[in-house]
């Protein structure tokens, strides 16, 4: 059972982190299905940053990883500002533009990966390999029975993922910018009339998503893989989409439907290692988590409210 929780928390809160960036960009009204392309983007930026300053540091120096969060942070927000002039400048259909900016994001970073690696390092290699994160535990409180398992071997970056969880649903619901990006979700017009830019807003709100699925894809590179390749592009994005559906919009049942969704993969894992399945009928039992996806969908989908202006092009003319 503590296996059980303590992969499916390393898996969830990554999923939390890219959701609540999907989120916060669709309580500003633009649809965001480009949270994959913001992930891996950010994810190559933050792995090529570990790799080229590792050697700065000794063998057991954790600083590179947080070096590599950062830029992931920034390679995240560089990557969605061109989604932010397609939709928001441009007008473009935002459906469209986030499957095309997930196909962009997946084709260049798989073509630089390799181009770098034969370039500048003299390997053919389709990806960076990264060091292995350190973990630790919580002395007293990984002592408790079952919830304890929250409190041991925890990877670094969950703490941070929590942090900023909780900075976003404070920023989100008591700020007057959080007031503000959610009224152009929901009234747009109305908010243009006191004076507030509704372009701006939105745009800011692209850039944040940007960087926290810059973080979010950082972590499943850590946690999952230890290296960045196209592999990193296995539907967390759309994972993250579907969790914040089904928490209707908002922070706190969304981390409930990651929850969800972690330990679904990470006791499906554990089944099929009791059960001693081959390789093969392992992989099949993966699926759960994206079944389980479907099934919430078909049951919850009816009952939720999106934002009242979510994927409408905002026509400062009309009011």
């Amino acid at each position: 059972m503590s296996k059980v929780i303590i992969d499916g928390l390393s898996f969830a809160l990554p999923l939390l982190i890219i959701a609540i960036g999907g989120l916060i960009c669709e309580k500003s009204g633009v649809i965001n299905l480009a949270l994959e392309g913001f992930l891996g983007f950010g994810a190559f930026v933050g792995s090529l940053c570990a790799i080229l300053t590792v050697k700065n540091f000794s063998a057991t120096s954790q600083m590179p990883m947080y070096i590599s969060f950062l830029f992931a942070m920034i390679g995240g927000m560089v990557f969605s500002l061109i989604y932010a002039l397609l939709c928001v400048r441009f007008n473009a259909n935002q459906v469209i533009a986030g499957v095309v900016m997930n196909i962009l994001s997946m084709a260049l970073t798989s073509f630089l990966t390799s181009q770098i690696n034969g370039t500048f390092f003299g390997k053919p290699s389709n990806k960076f390999v990264l060091q292995v994160s350190n973990r630790f535990t919580v002395p007293l409180l990984s002592k408790i029975p079952v919830i304890g398992a929250i409190f041991t071997d925890v990877y670094p970056f969950e703490v941070i993922i929590v942090v900023v969880a909780i900075i976003a649903w404070y920023v989100l619901y008591n700020t007057k910018f959080g007031m503000r990006l959610r009224a152009c979700g929901e009234n747009p017009q109305a908010i243009d009339a006191v004076g507030v830019n509704v372009f701006k807003i939105r745009t800011l709100a692209i850039l944040i998503s940007g960087a926290l699925c810059g973080i979010g894809g950082m972590s499943f590179a850590y946690s999952i893989f230890a290296n960045f390749s196209y592999t990193i592009f296995f539907g967390a994005g759309y994972l993250a989409i579907a969790a914040y559906i089904f928490g209707n919009w908002k922070i706190v049942p969304t981390f409930a439907g990651c929850i969800l969704f972690g330990f679904a993969r990470s006791a499906g894992y554990k089944i099929g290692q009791m059960l001693n399945f081959p390789s093969s009928f392992s992989d099949l039992i993966m699926i759960l988590p994206y079944v389980l996806t479907l099934m919430l969908l078909v049951f919850f989908s009816k009952k939720n409210r999106a934002p009242k202006s979510l994927g409408e092009i905002y026509d400062k003319g009309k009011r």
